[in-house]
């Protein structure tokens, strides 16, 4: 499994678009297939930063995703909205919770 962590910073005033937007394409995205889970998360000081949790059968999934036109056409309506760079990472879970059904690595 692999889980990927998006954080992004929108412009104050398009926020509330992107919001519409996520609401919109997340049941896609998390039908898409490969995909576990997929949230949203806001910065507890700035509500204009928010970060996607997505949880992903391998990295490959995810690549299969970030290749497909549900990608592409999702990601040209967000990118004007930005304030600033987003920043990405994906990890995989090196000492998972034992209480959770995450499984540890791909």
């Amino acid at each position: 499994m692999l889980i990927r962590l998006v954080r992004m910073t929108f412009r104050p005033r398009d926020l509330e678009t992107f919001l519409r937007l996520f609401d919109e394409t997340a049941p896609h995205i998390r039908a898409f297939p490969g995909c576990r889970h997929l949230e949203l998360w806001q910065d507890t000081r700035f509500e204009n930063v928010v970060t996607t949790c997505s949880h992903w059968t391998s990295a490959d999934a995810l690549e299969a995703y970030r290749h497909s036109p549900l990608f592409r056409e999702t990601w040209a309506r967000t990118k004007p909205l930005f304030a600033a760079a987003p920043q990405a990472f994906s990890h995989y879970p090196l000492r998972p919770d034992p209480t959770t059904d995450v499984p540890q690595g791909e």
